[in-house]
Parts: structure tokens; sequence; C-alpha cells
């Protein structure tokens, strides 16, 4: 079922409403309030938020595409079983929520606050993640192959087991995140030595890594 109603709203408050089922195309929300909200199902397209409330909302089985959620509060937020595609949730703050299952692709998370999330197993391959706010999340398992973690905080990080083949990551992040039995390549590898303090010895022709 399509909804109805303006396209374009603003400052509008839809703490406890039923938005279940519903598709939603081409609107645009700016400082709304969707606290408690029933979202369950709910199908957004090319759809803009902007400043909005999602504490306590109910996300779960929601699928949004070309979407765009900018500096949008998730406060014990439930997103199981969402899915995100050619989504964009730049500098908005996810905290204490329900997460997985979570789908994402082709999703940007650049400037999100994700301090201690949950993203075990995760797929994030290919993300950008660039000075997220990573600090003490739980991604042990998490295949972060050619993810952009350029300026990524992440002191306290569980890294444990993920696939970090092709990501980017910083000299500090390599430091502080717990990496034990992630999977790296070769130039990670180098420059996890180098962060640490190591002199990687390349061979006879090559000077030691900087």
């Amino acid at each position: 079922m399509q909804t109805s109603g303006a396209q374009d709203v603003t400052d509008e408050d839809f703490t406890d409403a039923v938005f279940a089922d519903q598709e939603w195309a081409g609107r645009s929300f700016v400082r709304c309030r969707f606290v408690e909200a029933d979202l369950r199902g709910l199908r957004t397209r090319n759809c803009r938020f902007t400043d909005c409330d999602f504490t306590l909302a109910d996300l779960g089985g929601s699928e949004h595409r070309a979407t765009a959620l900018l500096t949008c509060l998730f406060q014990r937020t439930t997103l199981a079983d969402s899915v995100l595609e050619r989504c964009s949730l730049l500098g908005s703050t996810v905290s204490e929520c329900r997460l997985r299952p979570w789908t994402l692709h082709q999703v940007d998370l650049s400037l999100t606050a994700l301090g201690r999330a949950d993203l075990r197993e995760v797929v994030l391959s290919g993300l950008r993640l660039k000075e997220a706010n990573l600090v003490e999340a739980d991604l042990r398992g998490a295949d972060l192959t050619g993810a952009d973690l350029t300026g990524a905080r992440m002191l306290g990080a569980r890294l444990e087991g993920a696939d970090l083949r092709g990501a980017r990551l910083d000299a500090d992040a390599l430091v502080q995140a717990r990496l034990t039995g992630a999977r790296i390549d070769v130039d990670t590898a180098l420059r996890f030595a180098v962060a640490h303090g190591l002199r990687v010895d390349l061979g006879p022709d090559s000077g030691p890594a900087q």
C-alpha cells in the first residue's frame, strides 16, 4: 500500500504512528519524530530523511533503496532484517540498536556513529566508513573486504576473525583495534608491522618498509 499525503514534511511528530508495510517514493522528511513508530516492512525509494529521530522505532524487515538518512538518530531502534541498498547514513547516530541480520549494499556510512554496535558477521564489503565512529564496536567475523575505513575511530573495536583484505585502514586503527585472527592482505600486514614499530626487511634489493 502506498502512503498518501504531502511529499515534503517538516517538523512533524509521528510518535507511535503506524506505517507498517507502506511504500514511500520521493518523499522528504526534515526534523520529524518517528519515536516508537511502527515502520515494520516499510519500503522507501528515493526518499530523504534529515535530522529525524527514530528512537525506539521498529524498522524490522524494512527495505530502503536510494534513500538518504542524514544526521538521523537511531536510539534503541530495531533494524534487524532490514535492507539498505544505495543508501546513505551520513552523519547519523546508531546506538544500542538491534541490527542483525542487517543487509547493506553500496551504503555510505561515512561519519556515522556506530560505537559499541553489534555488527558480528555483518557484510560490510566495499562500504564507505570514512571517519565513522567504531569505538568498541563488535565486528567479529564481519566481511570488510574492500571497505574504506580511512579516518575511522576504532579504539577497542573487535575485529577478531574479520575479513579485512583490500580494506583501507589508518595506522591508528591497526594499533587500536583487536585484530587477532583477522584476514589481511600483504599490504595491510606490512602497514600493521610498521604501525607497531617493526622494521620489515623486504629483501636485499629493497630498504626496510617505512
